[in-house]
């Protein structure tokens, strides 16, 4: 689990083919001293497994399915990369709870600055457009962000970026054009499975209904 914050810039320095996808080697200045062999980084979003490092350096195995479903895939050497390592107990969840599943891959189609800030619209795949809110959270890249407004007709939404989150992520070196990982909010999917469970649980005679409903959920304030 992690929380959406980066904490280092990472380079690709090797990428190695093999029959399980790409091995992948990326140099760290600061989180290489807090990492461990099998532990959990997410780069890009994506949570992958630290399986050997050196001084300055650690790699990951990126599997076919990795590989298929985000931009890992399209990395090259130089190439920088967001990285936070997985959050301990103790740590402050400054942003939301961020699995490092990327659900899918967005294109983006705007970006404009106001002063340092920037704004940028961007792509999302139809399946994903129901997990869109304004004011929602949303995960780009590994960056924990707010959607500050969606255009469901064109299966579009947008992201205010601040300066600092900008000069200090990958943010800076997109174009309009480039992909981004999209991890959608894991409440809104577990309100939809919910939901989902309460419609069959209706349908089937030896399975108690859910009490749980759009209208009972409604009532909370969600």
């Amino acid at each position: 689990m992690f929380t959406g914050l980066i904490k280092e810039l990472g380079k690709v320095q090797n990428i190695e083919r093999n029959s399980e996808g790409k091995k992948m080697t990326f140099a760290s200045d600061e989180l290489i001293h807090h990492m461990d062999i099998d532990d959990s980084v997410a780069i890009n979003g994506a949570c992958q497994t630290v399986i050997s490092k050196t001084a300055n350096t650690f790699t990951v195995q990126a599997v076919h399915t990795t590989l298929d479903k985000t931009t890992l895939g399209e990395l090259k050497s130089g190439d920088l990369v967001n990285m936070e390592l997985a959050l301990t107990l103790a740590d402050r969840l400054g942003g939301h709870l961020v699995q490092g599943h990327v659900n899918g891959i967005g294109k983006i189609s705007d970006i404009k600055n106001y002063g340092e800030n920037y704004v940028m619209n961007f792509s999302v795949e139809p399946s994903l457009m129901k997990y869109m809110v304004k004011e929602g959270s949303i995960t780009l890249n590994g960056v924990s962000l707010t959607i500050s407004d969606i255009w469901r007709e064109k299966n579009q939404a947008q992201v205010s970026i601040i300066p600092h989150t900008w000069n200090h992520t990958i943010f800076y070196k997109l174009w309009i054009g480039d992909k981004i990982n999209i991890e959608v909010d894991i409440l809104a999917k577990y309100v939809e499975n919910l939901l989902l469970y309460g419609k069959e649980a209706s349908q089937q005679d030896n399975t108690k209904k859910s009490n749980i409903t759009e209208d009972w959920l409604k009532s909370k304030g969600f």
